[in-house]
């Protein structure tokens, strides 16, 4: 892993006279092409620091794509996944309160409960956080298989974000599971502000979605989304996958800054705010 950006005296290797400049030792450093460990990834992706009063809700989305726009291949994000990326999406998950994921994404992932890990054990006992973040599926419908581990045996229970129009059998047998219904929406549908407000009013503020892309483009068409991950994948698949946000156009598009960008394997690693 190789930090391109920000640039400072350790996005590059120092020569091996200790001058910086390009030089081919690979040592300890933001610059040194060598895998990461846990806590450096940590700081590198930690949320913004509250900065006095109450902590508002901070949504980020993780998501990675091919080099001509494929957001999955086969209708899955796996196969233009890479070790690395892997790491990161462990690290986000480790250091959110919450990943809110589409019912569609659930299905065809075939989403199972975070576990606890050792590595961030320390740091989210330290943040006030539990063993592992919720997940929080949004569905319309509820029409989820409930036998699923999601539901049966997570560490912490499944949150299901979901409008008050919903058929109250459904609200039943998700509750008879154990997850717990959070109304955010008057209609059939959810609405995505009032979606993070829920979350936020459970205490979890560090909010990380993982798609899909339909979800997205709903957070991003809402203007509710702070952050985006993004994975370029040193791929190309053409075909007709979708993108990593799908559905209508917003009026203006949105602008966002780059905040850094890694670099391990061909595969870059960068990190977006909104301005």
């Amino acid at each position: 892993m190789r930090r391109l950006f920000p640039v400072t005296e350790l996005t590059v290797p120092p020569r091996p006279g200790g001058a910086p400049g390009g030089g081919t030792d690979a040592v300890a450093g933001s610059g040194a092409d060598r895998e990461w460990g846990f806590d450096e990834l940590a700081e590198a992706y930690a949320y913004p620091s509250a900065s006095g009063g109450a902590p508002e809700p901070w949504l980020r989305a993780n998501m990675v794509s091919t080099l001509d726009g494929a957001a999955q291949h086969d209708g899955r994000s796996q196969p233009i996944s890479h070790a690395a990326d892997m790491r990161i999406f462990g690290t986000l998950r480790g250091l959110a309160d919450v990943v809110v994921v589409g019912a569609e994404t659930v299905r065809q992932e075939g989403y199972r409960p975070p576990r606890a890990r050792e590595a961030f054990a320390a740091r989210r006992e330290a943040a006030g956080q539990g063993p592992a973040p919720a997940i929080a599926v949004v569905s319309a419908s509820l029409d989820l298989d409930f036998s699923l581990p999601l539901f049966t045996a997570p560490l912490v229970p499944t949150l299901l974000l979901t409008g008050a129009a919903v058929a109250p059998d459904r609200v039943a047998a998700a509750e008879k599971a154990g997850a717990r219904v959070v109304i955010a929406g008057d209609g059939t549908g959810v609405d995505p502000a009032r979606a993070v407000r829920a979350l936020a009013d459970l205490g979890h503020t560090r909010l990380l979605t993982e798609g899909g892309p339909r979800l997205l483009g709903q957070l991003v068409a809402a203007d509710v989304l702070d952050e985006l991950c993004l994975t370029l994948a040193p791929m190309l698949t053409a075909g007709d996958a979708q993108r990593i946000a799908g559905g209508p156009s917003v009026a203006v598009p949105k602008r966002f800054e780059l905040v850094s960008l890694l670099e391990e394997a061909g595969f870059l690693f960068s990190r977006y705010r909104r301005t």
